[in-house]
């Protein structure tokens, strides 16, 4: 891993971290962009298990903290203000291109994969970008800003003045149609690339419905995509045995896509995990086992 620094369209410098696969040329190489939650978070320096494990299986992995990232100063955090789907998407775009640029990256081979806000980030690149993508792995990731607030957890009402002011306020007619714009479901027919979704069903901060609901739409508009939800986990996967079985998912995928290596997923799930997978190719659901 090392630091990188890289030059937003407007100017802004986004510190990210760039993890290069041991052992290969670094040219015309796939890449997995690993989107940070929160977003109110950041990447750090140091050991990242998912950029050493991406990077293992031939993937050069890019960690970008984009504007709303902490740990920058209030400008760059405040930057991101309102910025969901905008400045804060173009700033991915731009380490895309940065990495293609210096000749690390084939651009036909790019993933963009994350969890929480990572896995909206995986959304809107998959909806309002989808021919940068060659794939998305979302891992409980929100597909509806008005539907993800509403259906929040009380615990997180002391929150809710920092979402209206850094996302956009739900309630708020002014804001409509901006959160609207900035929801990947109403965007679900352009997906047009391989996608992979990962959910807690007892998620209290991103509700299944949120994954549901893209699924769904997808189907409908005749599209395919994966949904593994797993009955025992909330936001995010705890437990080791759904950790690793969704882990072999994404790695497998990945390959599909990319051309990475994998190590095949020992039968319909890894033993112990409570996965249960519902398969939408062509518009056409199977699965749920």
């Amino acid at each position: 891993m090392k630091p990188v620094v890289i030059p937003t369209r407007d100017g802004l410098k986004m510190n990210a971290y760039l993890t290069l696969p041991a052992g290969l040329p670094p040219k015309n190489l796939p890449m997995v962009l690993f989107v940070h939650g929160g977003p109110w978070g950041r990447d750090t320096w140091g050991y990242s298990s998912y950029a050493q494990w991406h990077s293992n299986r031939g993937y050069v992995v890019l960690q970008p903290n984009f504007r709303g990232s902490t740990g920058y100063g209030k400008k760059f955090l405040h930057a991101g203000d309102k910025q969901w789907g905008l400045k804060m998407h173009d700033d991915l775009i731009d380490a895309v291109n940065w990495a293609v640029k210096q000749g690390y990256v084939d651009r036909n081979r790019v993933a963009i994969m994350g969890g929480s806000y990572g896995g909206y980030a995986t959304l809107a690149g998959m909806t309002f970008t989808p021919d940068v993508f060659s794939c998305g792995v979302d891992i409980v990731g929100p597909s509806n800003l008005k539907t993800l607030i509403g259906s929040i957890p009380p615990y997180w009402k002391p929150m809710r003045a920092m979402f209206d002011a850094r996302m956009g306020n739900v309630d708020d007619p002014k804001d409509a149609e901006l959160i609207r714009n900035a929801s990947p479901l109403f965007k679900a027919n352009q997906i047009k690339k391989p996608l992979l979704i990962g959910q807690g069903a007892n998620d209290p901060r991103v509700n299944k419905a949120e994954s549901e609901q893209i699924v769904d739409a997808i189907q409908k508009n005749g599209g395919s995509v994966t949904y593994v939800i797993y009955s025992d986990e909330g936001h995010g996967f705890a437990r080791p045995e759904n950790r690793i079985d969704f882990n072999a998912r994404a790695e497998n995928f990945l390959a599909q896509c990319l051309g990475g290596r994998a190590e095949p997923l020992p039968g319909d799930r890894i033993p112990g995990s409570t996965a249960s997978v519902r398969v939408v190719a062509a518009g056409k659901s199977s699965g749920g086992k």
